[in-house]
């Protein structure tokens, strides 16, 4: 779904004097790209975390590093997952709450529309801030994977097995599947990059095991990986590959991906109580020892609470926790995940913004690995045409849609496409029909010429008549409205012969178009800067050629790597 187009997006890249957002900026990658960023100088600076309290925390330290500097800095917080009136509740309170939870599911679920988009928390901090630069540093892969939809499934399976209220179960189950969270995320954040008419977009991700393989023994269940872990890889991977698409997406801003494959160490080093996530870790010792067969119960007469916490030297690895001295050098050894320190990430990430290449960014990478079209698939191309065509011609089949290909609007534009041939043969007539006439021609030639008619049906698309008030139909509808929904026109746009003379105005204005871009265009005679075959040059009415074009302009569905 396309809200907004973003004109300017290919002017140079600047730190300078720009508005920088940097989403978990209060996390220790974050802070560490924060400090190299104020080294530039932007105009205004603003971090994100998850509570109030990183954010605070982040602030001040973010204000001590820009004492003297021009740069204005601000922070925000809440989750940028959900809806903005969502932000500032836990993820599990939001589950656990039936109101909110059908809120949640309907926002995951339901149509992406620009209701939907606007109430998104991340949608109104971009577009509040507007920022020319967004640094992405949020563990997405984690907040979605670590929800743990393997033990929600098993909470499944044993409602299923043993009755009650199933359907909160599920609901719940519904709330935390990894794939819709992710996919609308990327198309909220797609939007409002573009709505916030953003130059550069830089995700620091992650691959989930810290560089290791699957034998990486640092897993949190007897599995080795456990499942969770490689949960968090598959979501990595699969945001890896939708940033991709997105920086081949016209409008969109400069897209990259820098992706540590290493433990990132450290924030600080220190001795005194320890605790993680704002949860003191408290001192206890057995009242007694227990019989074997009772040490699985968690009575708490066992044991005793001491009071205070406990306390070591510790090395701070940011939302990572606090780490022992050996499990730092058990981490960070030779051969285990090793090390990158979050300063080399900040300087990779600047270098990639102001464009000058590292070789790191994955989204580079991706994109150069990526087989494309290639010369003999061109070449073949005009080959496979030219012999349907021959087959066409000897056999009296004419192949033109047959749905299996898709979206149904395709094969009704080909339909269409082909009708107009049939009555008028080239663009230069079509481009000057009268829609009144064009009518009732189209709506008599479909009922003289069954073959053509029954193809259509067969294959699932309605014909409406002329006037608007008929359907003519098969066994099957591919596009038909939902439970409680009536049709309209933005349903027949997407798969019903539409003989209503409002939609041959529409495609004589089309072929008006086209005429005028070819005719505009320059041919081979003046260069190499020709660019169209020699068939979509043809004055001749062909299907694929008209349906080509509009899936380029009218849908703006042009690729823009070839």
């Amino acid at each position: 779904m396309h809200f907004a187009k973003r004109l300017d997006w290919e002017r140079p890249m600047e730190i300078h004097d720009t508005r920088v957002l940097i989403l978990g900026g209060s996390g220790l990658v974050g802070m560490a790209i924060a400090r190299a960023m104020l080294r530039c100088e932007p105009a205004r600076l603003a971090i994100t975390a998850l509570t109030q309290g990183e954010t605070v925390a982040g602030l001040a330290e973010l204000k001590a590093a820009a004492a003297g500097k021009k740069t204005e800095v601000a922070s925000y917080w809440g989750d940028l997952f959900v809806a903005d009136e969502l932000k500032d509740e836990a993820r599990r309170e939001l589950i656990e709450s039936r109101e909110k939870r059908l809120l949640l599911l309907e926002d995951l679920y339901g149509p992406f529309t620009r209701e939907r988009l606007e109430r998104s928390a991340l949608y109104r901090l971009l577009v509040a801030e507007k920022p020319h630069i967004v640094v992405d540093c949020v563990n997405t892969a984690t907040a979605i994977a670590y929800q743990d939809v393997f033990s929600s499934v098993d909470e499944v399976r044993a409602a299923l097995r043993e009755g009650g209220d199933i359907a909160d179960v599920v609901e719940r189950h519904l709330a935390i599947i990894y794939m819709p969270q992710l996919i609308r995320h990327v198309q909220i954040l797609l939007e409002a990059l573009r709505e916030a008419r953003t130059d550069c977009y830089l995700k620091v991700g992650t691959a989930g095991t810290g560089g290791m393989g699957l034998n990486i023994p640092f897993t949190h269940s007897e599995q080795r990986p456990s499942n969770t872990l490689l949960a968090k890889s598959s979501v990595a991977g699969a945001h890896s590959l939708l940033l991709f698409l997105m920086a081949r997406t016209p409008g969109a801003p400069a897209v990259k991906e820098v992706k540590p494959t290493a433990a990132i160490a450290w924030k600080r080093i220190g001795v005194g109580p320890l605790g993680w996530r704002g949860k003191m870790m408290e001192r206890y010792d057995a009242t007694a020892p227990v019989p074997f067969e009772e040490a699985l119960d968690d009575g708490k007469s066992a044991w005793r609470r001491l009071g205070g916490q406990l306390e070591s030297v510790y090395v701070d690895m940011g939302e990572n926790g606090l780490f022992s001295l050996g499990e730092f050098e058990a981490i960070s050894a030779l051969g285990m995940m090793e090390l990158v320190t979050p300063e080399e990430i900040a300087t990779t990430v600047l270098r990639e913004i102001l464009g000058q290449p590292t070789g790191l960014d994955i989204v580079s990478a991706l994109d150069g690995a990526a087989m494309g079209p290639t010369y003999r698939g061109g070449v073949l191309r005009e080959l496979a045409i030219r012999r349907m065509e021959e087959l066409e011609e000897e056999t009296g089949h004419r192949s033109i849609a047959f749905e299996m290909l898709g979206p149904p609007r395709l094969s009704k534009l080909l339909f269409e496409a082909y009708i107009l041939e049939q009555l008028y043969g080239t663009m230069a007539a079509a481009a000057e029909l009268d829609p009144q006439k064009t009518a009732k021609e189209a709506e008599a030639w479909l009922a003289s010429n069954d073959e053509s008619r029954i193809n259509i049906l067969s294959i699932g698309l309605p014909i409406l008549s002329a006037d608007g008030t008929q359907v003519f139909r098969g066994p099957e509808l591919k596009v038909k409205p939902g439970p409680g929904k009536s049709v309209d026109d933005r349903l027949i746009s997407r798969g019903w012969i539409d003989l209503r003379p409002s939609n041959w105005a529409l495609w004589r204005d089309r072929f008006r178009r086209i005429r005028e871009e070819l005719n505009s265009a320059p041919g081979p005679d003046e260069g190499s800067f020709a660019d169209a075959d020699l068939a979509s040059r043809s004055d001749r009415i062909r299907p694929g050629s008209a349906v080509a074009w509009i899936f380029k302009r009218e849908d703006a569905g042009e690729r823009m790597k070839r």
